[in-house]
């Protein structure tokens, strides 16, 4: 039987926002009961959590308010991430909020000329569009989504008031972080689509478009707080079944990042020999200019989400950097195998992989190589060559 996978398709014909994100998701099948436990658990305050249903242009849709005390907290990137790691959410869900956040942070560095640390989150700041990315990140996870699309998320026109002053839209930073990504709707009049909205899109699906065939197994409407006269304005979320094929490798994986200026190379080798040791699928070392002209390495990792922790804890003893970045990530594999062939009597380990076409290619592994040129006083490049020949052949 052929493997599925469940994806979680956006369809932003009107916009998409935090809120309208977790209503959608609530009326997708998202547990009213596991939200409200969830955001207990968070430890975060005295806050309501209310849930109620509403008509937007003759759909019925979900809405999602987190009732709380008045604040006037002006935020930093670092303040975020520091609720969001503090908070009990799974590891998984936090890196991706944290990723969300850092989008934004980007964003609004690019558009008012100042560094990610310097940015000020005003609206997206506020404790509620704090647990507006935070829960969307977890209820993915625990609706069992491990596939995210998008169709294209429309904008909106007009103008706005915000926090800098009164803005065009679609807001520069919304437009920053879609960047990339499929958009439309610039003749709706009205903030379609908020920066929340913008990054919890662009973090879960990277602006991939659903493939051609899908099964949809449910579909859920949020809807917005506004209720213009010329749309619905709700979003509007498909739960669909994908062939694995289709889907591709979306295990849930992170890719952790640091920079290390003050390490001779073959300690910062030693290194990635043990981040790969406690788990890691994949690290490189890349070659980097750091500030002032300081040659430097980056360190790449790529981990599961379960090991992030643990992976992370080796980098800050096995290297001397004081700080590491990390985001959620999606991979395509191709299938792979193992086999064996026989060389003038020596056994040679061949990695096989099988191409979307139903082709396949397979190359001899590099250790086989080596030994069975020292026992026939041969290079390994000229083994190799007479490997290829045989497989030319035969």
């Amino acid at each position: 039987m052929e493997s599925r996978v469940r994806a979680l398709i956006f369809d932003p014909f009107s916009g998409a926002s935090g809120d309208m994100t977790l209503a959608a998701l609530l009326d997708l099948g998202l547990s009213e009961s596991w939200l409200r436990e969830f955001v207990a658990a968070l430890d975060l305050g005295v806050m309501e959590v209310k849930i109620e249903r509403a008509m937007r242009k003759g759909i019925s849709c979900a809405t999602l308010e987190f009732v709380l005390p008045h604040e006037h907290a002006h935020r930093h990137l670092r303040h975020v991430v520091e609720i969001i790691e503090n908070s009990s959410a799974p590891e998984n869900a936090k890196a991706r909020a944290i990723d969300a956040f850092r989008r934004i942070a980007v964003a609004e560095a690019a558009v008012h000329g100042t560094t990610v640390e310097k940015v000020h989150f005003h609206e997206v700041g506020a404790l509620d569009a704090i647990l507006d990315v935070l829960c969307t990140m977890a209820a993915v996870d625990e609706l069992g989504f491990t596939a995210f699309y998008t169709r294209p998320v429309a904008l909106g026109s007009g103008w706005i008031d915000i926090a800098h002053g009164r803005f065009p839209v679609p807001a520069p930073a919304t437009l920053r972080i879609l960047e990339g990504i499929p958009t439309n709707g610039l003749d709706l009049e009205g903030e379609c689509t908020t920066p929340t909205g913008a990054a919890i899109i662009a973090t879960l699906t990277r602006g991939v478009a659903p493939p051609a065939g899908f099964v949809v197994s449910k579909t859920g409407f949020g809807a917005g707080t506004r209720d213009p006269q010329d749309r619905p304005n709700c979003l509007r979320l498909f739960s669909a079944d994908i062939s694995a094929d289709a889907a591709g490798d979306d295990d849930p994986l992170i890719m952790i990042q640091a920079d290390i200026d003050d390490m001779a190379a073959e300690y910062v080798a030693a290194a990635q020999d043990a981040v790969l040791a406690a788990g890691a699928l994949d690290a490189v070392l890349i070659a980097v200019a750091m500030k002032k002209g300081r040659p430097g390495h980056r360190l790449e990792v790529l981990v599961p989400a379960a090991l992030r922790a643990a992976v992370t804890e080796v980098i800050f003893r096995a290297t001397s950097t004081i700080g590491v970045r990390y985001w959620p990530v999606q991979r395509m594999t191709l299938e792979r195998s193992e086999e064996r062939r026989m060389w003038r009597g020596h056994e040679i380990g061949y990695k096989r992989v099988t191409l979307p076409d139903g082709t396949w290619r397979a190359k001899p592994e590099y250790e086989d190589v080596n030994r069975a040129a020292i026992a026939e006083s041969l290079t390994p490049f000229e083994v190799r060559q007479s490997l290829d020949r045989d497989a030319t052949n035969s």
